[in-house]
């Protein structure tokens, strides 16, 4: 999933007025919330934009968003805000202006429908076959990737922005099996030690201690757990949880987020990638590669809106998910087509006994 942080930059009143405030706590909301909190401000922001007199538009329930993270936490306070200022992954400030991207460049293969269903099947024969263990109450899921995300930083008082591809960084997540509790551990884009994903803590209520309004769906390994094996009703469950910006794209992410960083059920996970064969648009991309350099092969689609084409790879022997590469395909800002902006590598997947434990500590325990 393809993240971008939006940044406000510090005046130096907003910086005395941080001295002045207790030191905020974790720098960062779990991401369901993250999330959240984005629609609820862009809901906020628009019915504020209405003219006077103008009648409210419909407001409609807060879903969980895909694309666009965004960081807000009690540093807020002292001037430090995040929203979505401008679309797209090469957005500018309102100037106009945005800094060069410092990223991979490769070439932009087509993709083709033609092996689609056959490639899908053998994929699915493949996950159907998966002997993952089963979490159970008060274990975790764990994963261990290596990552790499497009990011901005936005400057509204000098009408600048900044725009650039994080470094190649290892990210650590645990998540019970209800979605309630977790871990997340990336050194260099989090507090050192890392964060609470807890839904409980205190920091996952960002406005004045309160949620924000609306329900996100909470994929799980019990939610997955409940699904149907059916790639249709499955895709229809999916697609639910869009939040309407292009609910098709959204669906391909979400599913490629869902084996990212998941425990599937084999016979869910079988028809997960039977379900993305039936979104409009996806094709199959002969040669892509994970952030860990391994070559394989891609169910991927394109983003029309932000120019972006997102590839989900498989080891082209086993058929087994290796990572995700976005990769841009229409030249948006100073972000040329070929730019690689997101990329990710699965490294280690399994259930511990507990946060911050891993498996090979855990069985040499």
């Amino acid at each position: 999933m393809i993240r971008k942080k939006w940044r406000r930059e510090e005046s130096l009143d907003h910086a005395e007025l941080g001295r002045l405030l207790p030191p905020p706590g974790s720098p960062d909301l779990p991401l369901d919330r993250q999330r959240l909190l984005e629609e609820h401000l862009m809901n906020e922001i628009q019915q504020s934009a209405a003219p006077a007199g103008a009648p409210n538009p419909p407001r409609r329930p807060v879903r969980r968003s895909l694309l666009i993270g965004i960081p807000v936490t009690a540093a807020a306070l002292a001037g430090v805000i995040a929203f979505n200022a401008v679309p797209g992954p090469a957005a500018t400030g309102r100037s106009g202006r945005t800094a060069a991207v410092e990223a991979p460049v490769v070439s932009v293969e087509t993709g083709s429908s033609d092996q689609l269903i056959a490639t899908v099947g053998q994929i699915a024969a493949a996950a159907s076959q998966s002997r993952l263990p089963e979490p159970g109450p008060g274990q975790y899921v764990y994963i261990k990737s290596q990552v790499s995300y497009l990011s901005m930083t936005v400057d509204v008082d000098a009408d600048r922005s900044k725009t650039w591809v994080q470094p190649l960084h290892t990210r650590e997540v645990w998540k019970s099996p209800d979605g309630k509790k977790g871990w997340l551990d990336e050194p260099g884009q989090q507090p050192e030690g890392g964060i609470t994903l807890d839904h409980d803590d205190p920091l996952s209520k960002p406005l004045n201690g309160q949620d924000v309004p609306g329900e996100a769906v909470n994929l799980s390994y019990d939610w997955l757990k409940a699904q149907p094996t059916d790639p249709e009703a499955l895709l229809k469950a999916i697609l639910a949880v869009g939040s309407g910006r292009d609910r098709d794209q959204e669906a391909f992410e979400e599913i490629g987020s869902i084996i990212g960083e998941q425990v599937v059920p084999p016979g869910v996970a079988a028809a997960l990638y039977q379900a993305a064969a039936k979104i409009p648009g996806v094709v199959v991309v002969q040669h892509s590669q994970d952030a860990a350099g391994r070559d394989g092969i891609a169910l991927a689609r394109v983003d029309e809106q932000r120019g972006s084409r997102t590839e989900l790879v498989f080891d082209r022997s086993t058929y087994t998910y290796l990572g995700s590469r976005g990769v841009q395909i229409r030249q948006e800002g100073e972000v040329k087509p070929g730019t690689v902006i997101e990329r990710t590598a699965v490294l280690e997947r399994g259930v511990v006994n507990g946060q911050k434990q891993r498996p090979a500590a855990q069985h040499a325990a």
